[in-house]
């Protein structure tokens, strides 16, 4: 048994659906089961509740072998330990209680380097990854950059200013990837019985970009003119209180992206085993464009 929490995210949907494929039986947490999709329901053990609940994951977790860990995001959060470290805390009493052999979560990268103890909602992964590490079960962390799916929260400046925007600078060359592939590695690492003990797998897409170098493909693909344009740390900080973010999580989301400009993705050597398939241009011809053009 495989349990998945986040079902109905950008990663844990494909993740589902990746397992199922695969023949694997699938027990998933999900606060609202009426959002899974509709195809797959009747094949899913189901835990109604959040996995931040004791009691839905030790119910959840009873008899699983592996298990699929993603916070979900909290943007009202009173800090951004409670968001990510708090939030894990349940969860690890449960893996130890119910004998969970295998964990597989969704982290960052940056351990290691000069910025990751100054790093917002990345810090705050690492120190989750520590956490899970604590309680002795075998963990992967994939450690990721941005995602290429990010760039749908701002697919209305795309379709009606041709602009997107962030607080990093627009020739700054790092990896991003795309959420199928992180799926899919997910989805091997939690089939797979013959790995044991802590580890990180770095999931880094198939080449380094910058948001420069993403805006020329954007254009071409959507046979419209797309720029990029760096914003302050301030106006970020200002945009997402302006949209009922926290305080604290606001400022973790700024230290995050200055840790970014600082070089925190560009630590991690690319190797062929970190290196994932999808490219950013056919990400954008599968995924971006039918969303713009919606």
């Amino acid at each position: 048994m495989i349990v998945v929490t986040a079902p109905t995210g950008h990663i844990g949907r494909q993740v589902v659906r990746n397992l199922l494929d695969r023949g694997a039986p699938v027990r998933v947490i999900a606060r609202d089961p009426s959002r899974l999709p509709p195809e797959s329901r009747d094949r899913l053990d189901v835990v109604p509740g959040s996995h931040a609940d004791a009691d839905v994951v030790a119910k959840a977790f009873a008899g699983a072998d592996a298990v699929f860990w993603l916070v979900p995001p909290d943007p009202r959060a009173g800090s951004v330990t409670a968001a990510y470290v708090d939030f894990t805390r349940s969860a690890c009493e449960a893996f130890t209680s119910q004998g969970v052999s295998r964990v597989v979560g969704v982290s960052a990268l940056g351990r290691g380097t000069a910025v990751a103890g100054q790093a917002g909602l990345v810090t705050a992964s690492l120190a989750m990854d520590d956490l899970i590490t604590g309680t002795g079960v075998s963990y992967r962390a994939l450690t990721m950059p941005s995602f290429m799916d990010n760039i749908l929260r701002q697919v209305e400046a795309l379709r009606n200013r041709g602009v997107f925007v962030a607080p990093i600078a627009g020739d700054r060359k790092f990896p991003s990837c795309a959420t199928r592939d992180i799926a899919a590695v997910a989805t091997d690492l939690l089939l797979d019985e013959f790995w044991s003990g802590p580890g990180s797998v770095p999931v880094l897409g198939p080449e380094d970009l910058s948001y420069d170098d993403m805006a020329a493909v954007m254009s071409e693909v959507l046979a419209r003119p797309i720029r990029f344009q760096r914003i302050s740390g301030e106006d970020l900080r200002a945009g997402l209180l302006g949209r009922g973010m926290s305080e604290p999580m606001a400022q973790a989301t700024l230290e995050m992206w200055q840790a970014k400009d600082a070089g925190l993705d560009n630590a991690e050597p690319r190797t062929p085993q970190a290196t994932t398939p999808t490219t950013f241009r056919q990400w954008c011809e599968d995924v971006l464009r039918p969303a713009v053009l919606a």
